[in-house]
């Protein structure tokens, strides 16, 4: 599942490519190179240097993308987010469509679907989960901004239900708890390297959600 078309070069000499496409492909280089460089050193060991030379592109072009590794970094956190939260979201479409599913189904589907896509892909999640938190203020912004659409997903699963779990305001705290020990656990999980381990979290996720929601 990668973010974009990945360490994908430009063809040597004319490729009648436009500007822009040329653009295109250099930023989805470079993001998809800071994701990756990043996940291997670590956000503080991570220099502009190295992601140019992983993305095959000049330190002029870096420039004239982004203002230093900070906004590089910014613009590889949204991508790896959007394609985590489109994962999600495209399931929740999936059992919406489904009436006969309750509503703890349909989260047991959507964190089913989100556990394997941090086992498939562990170099965006340990940049999703972990190292954002090195990155400063304006990254862990991003990742809040990532968890409070996680807890709306975490919500729609139990659309129009009147217990503790829902889209109602006051039923908010309690997708707030559920997704907040998915998010423990799993950054738990990723930080320690336990990738293979991710989809075993889902049982007992499951279970604290169908504690809380039968109270």
């Amino acid at each position: 599942m990668p973010v974009s078309d990945p360490q994908r070069n430009l063809p040597r000499g004319p490729h009648g490519l436009s500007r822009d496409e040329v653009l295109r492909s250099q930023h989805s280089r470079l993001i998809q190179a800071a994701t990756d460089e990043v996940a291997e050193r670590g956000y503080v060991n991570t220099t502009v240097a190295h992601i140019i030379a992983r993305a095959g592109v000049s330190r002029a072009t870096f420039y004239a993308l982004f203002a230093d590794r900070d906004a590089c970094f910014q613009a590889a956190y949204d991508a790896n987010a959007a394609l985590v939260a489109w994962v999600m979201e495209e399931e929740l479409g999936r059992v919406r469509s489904a009436k006969d599913q309750k509503p703890l189904e349909r989260l047991d589907r959507v964190l089913r679907v989100y556990l394997e896509a941090l086992r498939d892909s562990p170099t965006l999640a340990r940049v999703f989960l972990v190292e954002v938190y090195a990155a400063g203020p304006t990254a862990i912004a991003q990742r809040r901004a990532s968890l409070e659409r996680f807890i709306d997903i975490v919500a729609e699963t139990h659309r129009g239900e009147t217990g503790l779990l829902g889209t109602r305001k006051d039923q908010r705290f309690a997708a707030e708890a559920v997704a907040g020990a998915v998010s423990f656990m799993v950054t738990n999980a990723v930080a320690a390297g336990d990738f293979d381990q991710l989809v075993d979290l889902r049982k007992p996720l499951m279970r604290l959600a169908a504690q809380l929601t039968a109270v």
